[in-house]
């Protein structure tokens, strides 16, 4: 017992030590795992099992990775993106699977080797390349869109690679140890694994098949049907624990159900994910087993890494950096045919191209699935998880490398770039809206509610989508694109409606929509004060500070639950807001876009004097209702709202 706490320890310390310092280098937590098991293993030698015996343990990381994964995928959604999914990304695979292929069988390996090789290469980081993509808010862009629709195909592609990888098993296979010396299973004194059960054994082959069409069949039926009812009884308890085991029971029910038909049980889980993805329960199992996920497939990183064989890699090392480089010029080449054959354009291509270069996580897991299975010696096998794990610390360095591609066409994009993917704009009208955010969905509804027409832009294609699944019609697209504006109708528009989240692209829109059409009437959306003087230089008729309307009623209400009379309290703001607007026309010719306010004199002083006007202003009004109040006449309000 002592030792198992000594071992819990030293792993638990590694991960809490390393995966923060590569998050903090840019490595991602993956590479996080696979170093702190590199330190602990090959490297300090203070893991005290073997390291095949914990990642046993730890493939269940991979089990609820898989689960979780089917959560996301409701056949719905899969359906809408069948043809990125089996375009691009069956492509993909299908190309890279063949090209590595025939590359190991060049360097003589056997066939079933060398697909097993190219099956295991095809796939690329999906930990590392999404959270990179999120930090760089790289996502939404259509070679973000690009590299997701190739991930997502990958990892859905394990499920088979892994039913596929055991027919390619050589019983013949001799694996080798350090020394290089045939070990042969079952005569090196050790014990034969205990045989598992099996309903197939002794079985016919059309009854096994019907059996396991049953276990599947009941896998479907029991998370459609009977999940909400085991839900529904252990919600009953009121315990957090229990919902946690329910969560777990499910997850290994239906992996261990698979074992027992012969089959993966990983393709169980993900099976069951897939099935519960539409469930009204979905969300409370991601949050139950998402924990247990993370540290589990952390572990098994963690192994992995503690796994690896440095003798080869110190023995080896031209051959393994040689590969490496093979791997990301072949994976490379592939994907930037295919990002032309799929029309992305310039930035779009280099992301999607160098964001899939690498191996990925999966790699490992199906590394050690061939190992076991024996289709991969294992030299082979140590050769390959070294190639995986040094692509993916080379990740880093290709995101760089976009960033630096990225930065010498950022200047040419704009007036090159014309063909990037968006909506067909087939109908214009005389109000443009840009941007489709909370701020211009509020402006769009109230506008078509009086009966005018709107044409509304917008890049996010998911505002889009939700737009027009309240039967709204807008067009995807970059609105500071100029050919997608003047095919929106900048040239016939009454009003243009700037409502973007940027406040860089706003200032641009707004500049190049006043040089092309002076008597454009332009309504754009501010950040803030400081924005404000921008679109008023930029050439903006109307500027509305986001949050100052909603802020006038606010302080509003504090005047009303003060004692002040909702008459009172109007005039109040009404003052305030004549007095705002008056101040930011008199600031706005001083502002300077090189000098902060604070180091521009001319516009401190003013504004100092600005302020003491408004208090004067505050008291005019209130004693200017006092006398009409005294002389009982009748005052309606001007809306502020």
């Amino acid at each position: 017992m002592e030792g198992f706490f000594d071992e819990a320890t030293i792993l638990l310390g590694a991960a809490v030590i390393g995966v923060p310092l590569a998050a903090r280098l840019g490595l991602g937590s993956v590479l996080g795992y696979l170093l702190a098991g590199i330190a602990i293993g090959p490297l300090l030698h203070l893991l005290g099992v073997e390291a095949e015996t914990l990642r046993h343990y730890a493939e269940f990381g991979v089990v609820m990775m898989l689960f979780l994964i089917g959560l996301e995928l409701e056949p719905r959604i899969l359906w809408e993106m069948r043809d990125k999914l089996v375009g691009m990304g069956g492509l993909q695979i299908g190309l890279t699977t063949a090209a590595v292929t025939a590359l190991s069988m060049l360097m003589g390996e056997t066939f079933n080797m060398s697909l097993a090789i190219g099956l295991i290469l095809a796939l690329s980081s999906t930990a590392i390349v999404l959270q990179t993509l999120s930090e760089k808010g790289l996502m939404k862009t259509p070679g973000g869109k690009a590299t997701f629709s190739v991930l997502l195909t990958q990892d859905i592609a394990v499920i088979p690679m892994l039913a596929l990888i055991p027919l390619l098993a050589m019983p013949e296979l001799p694996q080798l140890d350090a020394s290089g010396a045939i070990v042969r299973p079952g005569l090196d004194g050790e014990e034969h694994a205990p045989a598992h059960l099996s309903l197939l054994e002794g079985l016919p082959g059309w009854q096994a098949a019907l059996a396991i069409m049953g276990v599947i069949a009941a896998v479907i039926v029991g998370g459609t049907y009977v999940s909400p009812l085991l839900f529904r009884f252990v919600h009953m308890a009121k315990m957090r624990e229990i919902h946690t085991a329910t969560a777990l029971l499910i997850v290994f029910g239906i992996a261990y159900l698979m074992t027992l038909i012969g089959l993966s049980p990983a393709l169980g889980a993900f099976l069951g994910g897939v099935v519960l993805a539409s469930s009204e329960f979905r969300h409370e199992l991601e949050a139950n087993v998402e924990p247990f996920k993370g540290l589990l497939l952390g572990l098994f990183f963690m192994s992995v890494g503690a796994g690896i064989d440095f003798r080869i890699m110190i023995d080896n090392i031209g051959t393994v950096v040689g590969l490496t480089l093979l791997l990301v010029l072949t994976k490379g080449v592939i994907l930037i045919l295919l990002a032309k054959l799929f029309d992305l354009r310039r930035r779009d291509r280099w992301l999607f191209t160098l964001s899939l270069a690498q191996a990925g996580e999966f790699g490992f897991v199906l590394v050690s699935f061939s190992q076991q299975e024996n289709v991969l010696p294992d030299r082979l096998s140590q050769t390959l998880l070294l190639v995986v794990a040094l692509s993916m610390l080379l990740t880093p360095l290709l995101f760089i490398l976009y960033d630096t591609i990225a930065h010498r066409l950022g200047e040419h994009t704009e007036a090159t770039d014309v063909h990037r993917h968006h909506d067909e704009i087939d109908e214009q009208a005389p109000i443009i809206i840009a941007g489709i955010g909370r701020f211009g969905q509020v402006v769009n509804r109230m506008v078509e509610m009086a009966g005018l027409k709107c044409t509304v832009l917008d890049h996010d294609l998911q505002a889009i989508e939700l737009m027009r699944h309240f039967g709204f019609k807008a067009f995807y697209g970059d609105p500071t694109r100029p050919v997608l504006l003047h095919a929106a109708g900048l040239g016939t528009a009454r009003v243009l409606v700037v409502a973007l989240d940027d406040k860089q692209a706003t200032s641009r829109l707004v500049r190049y929509a006043r040089s092309q059409r002076p008597d454009l009437h332009i309504v754009a959306r501010a950040q803030d004060r400081v924005h404000v003087y921008e679109l008023y230089q930029a050439g903006a008729d109307d500027i509305v500070r986001e949050m100052f309307d909603s802020s006038l009623r606010a302080a509003r209400y504090v005047l009303e639950n003060m004692d002040y009379s909702e008459f009172e309290a109007s005039e109040v703001e009404r003052a305030f807001y004549k007095h705002d607007r008056m101040t930011l026309r008199e600031l706005a010719p001083l502002w300077d876009p090189e000098k902060t306010l604070r180091d521009n004199p001319a516009y401190l002083a003013r504004a100092r004097e600005l302020n003491k006007v408004l208090e004067t202003a505050l008291v005019t009004a209130l004693e200017v209702q006092d006398v009409e109040n005294q002389e009982h006449v009748s005052t309606v309000p001007k809306t502020v709202d």
